[in-house]
C-alpha cells in the first residue's frame, strides 16, 4: 500500500513540475500568436488575424418609458409602459477567406423572442452564411431578414422614432430562412441598380418543420445619384448632411404558398393554409440634413377568405388591404434632429370588423451623442380610428414616449 501511494505521489509531482516548466513556453506561444492577430475598437470590438479570420462584436440595448392616455379626450393615465425593449448581441466577420463571411445576431429581451405571440423563446435573430463572389454579387444561406420595405431592413438601432410603423407591423414580411442572393448593377454614371431576391420556407424564424409551401421574394432598388454615405439609404435621417441631393426607390414583391401564420412569416398561427401576396413600394430622400422616407403596402389573399376559423368558432386573420407610412426630418444642429411620421392603415371590408382602419401622427426629436449608436429619443403622438363609433372599445389615444439606446 506504501508503495501504490509513493507510486501516485511521485506521478502527482512529476506532472506539477511538468506543468511548471511547460508555463513559459505556453505563454510565449500565446503571446506569439496575439502579436499576429489585431484587436481594433471601431465600429465594435474587432479580432483579425491576417485574411483567415474576422470576428466582429457588437451589443446594443433600448431601455423604453412610455405613456398611454385613456383616451383622445381624457388625457388621464390609462397605461404605462416601462421596459427593456431591445436586448441585442451581434456577430460576424469571416473565417477561412473574406469571401466567406457570417452574421449572428441574439435576441434576450420579451418582445425580442416572440414571446408576445408563442410560448417559446427565440433566441436566434440571424443566423446566415455568405459567399462573396466578388463587390457586387454575393449569396446567403440561413435565417435572415427577407428583402422587403426599407424600415423592416433597417436596423432597429437605426430609427428615427423609438418604434416602427404600426404599417410595418401589420404589412411586413419579416425574417426567413432560406437562400438569399445580392447583386448590384452599375450601368452609368452614379447609376446604381441593386437586385435582391430570396427563396425561403415562408414560416418566420425557427420555424418547426412545416408544410411544403414556400415563400419568393424579389426586390428592385434603382438609386439614380449614386450611393449614400455610410449606406444612408439604409439608415433613417440624415446624419451625415448628403452635400449633394441622394434618392433611392425601390419595389418589392412577396409571394408567400401555404402560410401557416397571421402575417405569413410573423404572427399567431392560423387555423387554415393562405396564400398571401405582398407589394411594396418605398423610397428615400436626403439631402443637406433633410430627409424624407415613404412606404406603401399592399397585402391580399389571392385564392381564400383571409379569415381562418376552428370548429369553435374562434377566427384568425390575414391583414388584408393597403397601408402607407411617410417620414420627414430636419437634422437642427449635428446631433440634433426633429421628425414627424404620418400612418394609415386601410384594411379590407372583409375583415374590418376584426382589425379596423387605423391613422397616427407623431412628432419626436432626437439627440445623438454618437451618432444612432448611443441616442436619447422621444416623441409625442396621437393614434385614432376613424370609421369606429366613439362608444367602440377601440379608443383615440394620445401616447408619450422617451427611450435611450446604448451600444456599440
Amino acid at each position: 500500500m506504501k508503495i501504490e501511494q509513493s507510486v501516485v505521489r511521485n506521478k502527482f509531482l512529476f506532472i506539477v513540475v511538468a506543468l511548471f516548466f511547460s508555463i513559459p513556453c505556453l505563454v510565449s506561444a500565446q503571446t506569439e500568436s496575439d502579436e499576429r492577430a489585431l484587436l481594433q475598437v471601431d465600429e465594435g470590438i474587432s479580432f483579425t488575424k491576417d485574411d483567415i479570420f474576422k470576428l466582429n462584436l457588437r451589443f446594443r440595448m433600448q431601455n423604453r418609458a412610455a405613456l398611454y392616455s385613456r383616451s383622445g379626450d381624457d388625457l388621464g393615465i390609462g397605461q404605462v409602459e416601462a421596459m427593456v425593449r431591445r436586448l441585442r448581441l451581434r456577430f460576424d466577420g469571416f473565417v477561412l477567406s473574406p469571401k466567406i463571411s457570417y452574421y449572428i445576431q441574439l435576441s434576450f429581451s420579451r418582445g425580442d423572442q416572440d414571446l408576445y405571440n408563442g410560448v417559446i423563446a427565440q433566441t436566434v435573430r440571424d443566423a446566415i452564411i455568405y459567399y462573396n463572389f466578388n463587390e457586387n454579387f454575393y449569396i446567403g444561406f440561413g435565417q435572415s431578414k427577407l428583402p422587403g420595405n426599407r424600415q423592416r431592413v433597417i436596423s432597429s438601432g437605426n430609427q428615427q422614432f423609438a418604434e416602427r410603423s404600426f404599417a410595418n407591423a401589420r404589412m411586413t414580411i419579416d425574417r426567413d430562412f432560406g437562400l438569399f442572393a445580392y447583386y448590384t448593377l452599375l450601368p452609368a454614371d452614379n447609376l446604381i441598380i441593386n437586385l435582391k431576391g430570396a427563396l425561403t420556407t415562408g414560416e418566420g424564424r425557427n420555424a418547426a418543420i412545416g408544410n411544403n409551401g414556400m415563400a419568393y421574394t424579389g426586390r428592385i432598388e434603382l438609386l439614380p445619384f449614386g450611393n449614400f454615405m455610410d449606406n444612408g439609404d439604409y439608415s433613417e435621417g440624415d446624419l451625415n448632411f448628403e452635400p449633394s441631393p441622394k434618392l433611392s426607390i425601390a419595389v418589392s414583391n412577396s409571394i408567400n404558398k401555404r402560410a401557416l401564420r397571421t402575417g405569413g412569416q410573423v404572427g399567431r398561427e392560423l387555423y387554415a393554409e393562405r396564400d398571401i401576396e405582398t407589394l411594396i413600394v418605398d423610397g428615400v430622400f436626403k439631402y443637406d440634413g433633410w430627409a424624407a422616407t415613404g412606404e406603401y403596402f399592399k397585402r391580399t389573399t389571392p385564392s381564400n377568405s383571409p379569415i381562418s376559423e376552428n370548429l369553435m368558432g374562434d377566427r384568425r386573420f390575414v391583414t388584408t388591404g393597403q397601408a402607407f407610412n411617410f417620414q420627414g426630418s430636419r437634422m437642427l444642429s449635428a446631433k440634433t434632429e426633429l421628425a414627424m411620421r404620418y400612418t394609415v392603415l386601410d384594411t379590407d371590408e372583409t375583415i374590418a370588423s376584426l382589425e379596423p382602419d387605423r391613422k397616427t401622427v407623431l412628432l419626436g426629436s432626437s439627440r445623438y451623442l454618437n451618432g444612432h449608436r448611443i441616442k436619447l429619443q422621444s416623441f409625442v403622438g396621437y393614434e385614432w380610428f376613424p370609421e369606429l363609433a366613439a362608444t367602440s372599445s377601440n379608443k383615440d389615444f394620445w401616447v408619450l414616449m422617451f427611450q435611450v439606446e446604448f451600444g456599440i
